[in-house]
């Protein structure tokens, strides 16, 4: 058993199973627990997942009271991810051998990867009475506390272990520094400050990271009250890198400047030591107004409009608040365009060294941006066009127009001048994939993937590679683009393929927590944890989450009808010559699709082969095949809705702060029925904002949904009644609905919520809701190309019935608001604007070839 055991340690698994068969092939021990359980695990480790399980189930049956069958078979569930599970095996095992080591530490793992913080702290424990000189018994015990929060015993026992750690005063040691810094961190959570900073300045030489402790310095400084220090430790911070707008705080805060003039002369004595430096003459323009606003303003944007900065506006747009600083750069850059234009200088009363044609340039393309951002698009149009003319070789002139387009409404164009801009550098990643996202975005996928794979491995499809790489921008906006596209089975692929990445995340964090510990870096162990626990809390997570959700929604108000029944019933009304031509239709059809999955399969195997990447085949094996993801396997599931719950519950627990979170579980549960979950949702999304205007819909449904169900159980209908009344203003419906187009009346948003609502509620008030939702006048602010094609969708999808005429007048009347935006075009005119833009671009390529 002992040379099958170290065959299993050093992964000679098929030397283990020979081991193996000569111990059960003894009539003595061919029931064996132990053997027949090792040999189920050796079998799980060469991919043979149902005999392992087999095997180890018959071992356990047959010694039921030994401790290596428990354990082996949680290390079985723990392979399958059933960590639950795997966790009452080791604890059936330690019932009956309670200080082994191997199933302690490995139940201590599972603990912490389900975040069992108490058992953690129990197991941790027990480890450190049987191994009290290994270092991870006491790091793990520490750790224990510490995310428990108790903060005094986490420290003491930190404590403790630095005692134990004969480092002379003199030698610096990374885990030593490690440690001490980790134990720092702990009393600074326990706001004990004091402490913490006499602890880093006794132990300051035998630290490495020395930009940390000063950092630590400042901020316990600061919080101490201990101003006059702060600040020179602030100063020295920003001496060594005075680029950092944290620092800046940190020294505002420690100087406390009561005046404007003091405030400024702090960032000026700055910029004088540190000439180069942008944040000392940037951070002024923060606070400042008025004239010293301008004069400052002046001297910033020469400097840079002289060197050329590109990321100059990405500088100044936080400063777009305020109306009256952007008048004042409007004022500035527009003066400086017209007088470089005419004498090369900012301005045409100074005498000085003339400027080079490329501060022209650069002008003009801060305007463009500028003007874009205060959407008065077609000026932005005719300064990046200008710029575009003199300069045609320029990919940020490109970049820029696309993005102008985007901002229009017009995505074909924008897609087109990224293709441009992206052709004149096909080396450059970053703008070979934003122009593979402004394809996707429409809805271009077959282009989109064709232009990532010039930077994808050779061998295998772009979108295999991409998955392989966990590219999740490319498969968000995919599903985004399949969705639109009615393609919800590769939508829900791509939602899936997200979902998937952020479990292997979660599962990647079981290797950390034993390295972590071993190589002491405690602090990054304790943040990786932290943030594993909010991971689904991602922005990528929450657009794959509430893709998926949609996608559910519509697949149950609108199921995919199964295609073989379909032409069954068809088959029934046809003549005979009919039905032979349609057979004959679907053999070929039939014929095709073997032929295509045959192509597919080959294709598959080819690229198999062709990988570069090559895996360890042990690890391989364990982990198994994953499931493969069936675009129409996805797209006709039984319960769409409890699919949709897979998605959403990560969203309720992590992302609550988010109104739409609330608003998408109310869109399931009205679907399911479950009167008090639809409150539960309404409730908390009215915490966050009674105001919002898919909240208003939502509120009128649910109100209507529980008069008509007048059979609810008393205990649900009182809660109801009781709780609703607490959110309705108005006992009647069409009362609470005017009283939100009164209160909302110069927004569209909440017009045309409003205005669906009121047909809603009363058909017969069509025409007096369409004239609400379709206002164009100049009271209402929200007068953007993305409300306004949300207002042309909701006239075409029926909300309010049919309205043909009318939806096709809203149309012209945003067409003349917005005649870029191609939402708003008749196809006529839109193929128009599309060969303008291709004969702007014939034209600069011309420039171009006569320029090489």
């Amino acid at each position: 058993m002992s040379y099958f055991m170290k065959c299993y340690e050093q992964k000679q698994y098929k030397n283990g199973l020979k081991f193996c068969k000569m111990i059960l092939s003894n009539p003595k021990f061919a029931e064996h627990g132990e053997t027949l359980a090792m040999k189920g695990l050796t079998l799980n480790c060469l991919g043979k997942k149902e005999e392992a399980y087999e095997f180890v189930r018959k071992g356990l049956r047959n010694d039921v009271k030994s401790h290596v069958c428990w354990h082996v078979y949680g290390l079985l569930q723990r392979s399958d991810k059933k960590y639950d599970e795997a966790i009452k095996c080791y604890r059936n095992a330690l019932k009956l051998d309670k200080d082994n080591l191997q199933i302690l530490r490995d139940l201590s793992l599972l603990q912490i990867q389900m975040r069992d913080l108490e058992g953690y702290r129990e197991t941790r424990y027990q480890l450190l009475q049987l191994r009290p000189t290994q270092r991870a018994s006491w790091i793990g015990y520490a750790i224990a506390y510490h995310l428990l929060k108790d903060y005094d015993m986490a420290l003491k026992l930190l404590e403790e272990f630095r005692k134990t750690q004969q480092i002379p005063p003199n030698k610096i040691d990374y885990e030593y520094s490690e440690l001490i810094l980790y134990q720092n961190q702990v009393m600074r959570e326990a706001d004990l400050c004091q402490e913490s900073l006499e602890h880093v300045e006794t132990y300051e030489r035998q630290i490495c990271d020395k930009l940390m402790v000063d950092e630590i310095k400042g901020e316990v400084l600061l919080r101490l009250g201990r101003l006059k220090e702060a600040s020179e430790i602030y100063r020295e911070l920003i001496d060594r890198n005075a680029e950092n707008w944290h620092y800046y705080e940190g020294l505002e805060e420690a100087l406390q400047p009561y005046t404007l003039e003091e405030r400024l002369a702090v960032y000026e004595e700055i910029s004088k030591r540190h000439p180069r430096a942008v944040s000392p003459r940037r951070l002024p323009l923060n606070f400042v107004t008025g004239e010293k606003f301008r004069e400052l303003m002046d001297k910033f944007l020469r400097v840079n409009f002289s060197k050329g900065c590109p990321p100059l506006f990405t500088t100044l747009k936080s400063l777009y608040h305020d109306t009256e600083k952007v008048s004042l750069i409007q004022e500035l850059v527009t003066g400086y365009e017209a007088s470089l234009k005419t004498c090369d200088l900012f301005s045409p009363y100074e005498n000085g060294e003339r400027e080079p044609p490329t501060t022209l340039l650069w002008v003009r393309y801060f305007l463009a941006q500028h003007f874009d951002k205060l959407g008065q698009f077609s000026l932005a149009l005719e300064y990046i066009n200008s710029a575009v003319a003199s300069t045609p070789t320029l990919i940020e002139l490109f970049y820029l127009k696309a993005k102008i387009y985007k901002h229009v409404g017009n995505r074909k164009e924008a897609a087109k001048w990224m293709d441009e801009a992206q052709s004149l550098d096909t080396a450059d990643r970053f703008i070979n994939s934003k122009c593979a996202k402004y394809m996707l975005r429409t809805d271009m996928v077959k282009d989109a993937e064709e232009m990532c794979s010039k930077f994808t491995r050779e061998g295998t499809s772009a979108m295999e590679n991409l998955n392989e790489m966990q590219c999740m921008w490319f498969q968000t906006e995919c599903a985004l683009a399949f969705q639109r596209l009615g393609k919800y089975g590769d939508a829900l692929k791509k939602c899936h393929e997200v979902e998937r990445h952020f479990f292997e995340i979660t599962d990647d964090q079981f290797d950390f927590h034993t390295y972590c510990m071993r190589k002491m870096t405690l602090r990054a162990y304790v943040d990786l944890l932290r943030l594993e626990d909010v991971l689904r809390k991602h922005a990528f997570y929450f657009k794959a989450a509430r893709s998926a959700i949609e996608i559910y929604l519509t697949l149950h108000d609108n199921p995919l009808a199964n295609e073989s029944k379909e032409q069954e019933v068809n088959s029934e009304n046809l003549s005979a010559k009919e039905l032979k031509k349609m057979l004959s239709k679907q053999r070929r059809a039939q014929k095709k699709a073997k032929l295509e999955e045959e192509r597919k399969h080959a294709e598959r195997e080819r690229q198999q082969k062709n990988q570069k990447k090559k895996r360890d085949e042990e690890e391989e094996e364990t982990s198994g095949p994953k499931e493969e993801l069936v675009p129409e396997k996805l797209e006709r599931v039984d319960n769409p809705l409890e699919e949709a719950i897979k998605f959403l519950i990560p969203l309720k627990n992590l992302v609550a702060d988010n109104i739409d979170t609330h608003l998408l579980a109310f869109e399931i549960y009205f679907r399911k029925g479950k009167f008090l979950l639809m409150l539960q949702s309404v409730k908390r999304a009215v915490a966050i904002d009674s105001n919002n205007p898919w909240l208003h819909e939502c509120l009128i449904r649910f109100s209507k949904c529980v008069s008509d169900h007048s059979n609810l159980p008393e205990i649900v209908n009182k809660v109801l009644t009781q709780e609703m009344q607490k959110i309705f203003t108005s006992k009647y419906l069409e009362s609470f609905n005017e009283e939100f187009l009164k209160r909302n009346s110069t927004s569209i948003r909440h017009l045309l919520s409003g205005a669906k609502m009121m047909y809603f509620l009363d058909s017969s008030r069509q025409e007096k809701a369409i004239t609400i939702a379709t206002r164009l006048d100049e009271t209402v602010r929200d007068k953007n190309v993305k409300t306004l094609t949300t207002v042309l969708e909701s006239l075409l999808d029926g909300s309010f019935g049919t309205c043909h005429t009318q939806s096709e007048e809203y149309r012209i009347a945003c067409n003349k608001l917005f005649p870029l935006a191609s939402a708003f075009m008749t196809p006529t005119n839109e193929d128009d604007a599309s060969f303008a833009s291709m004969n702007h671009m014939a034209i600069n390529h011309g420039v171009l070839s006569n320029e090489i």
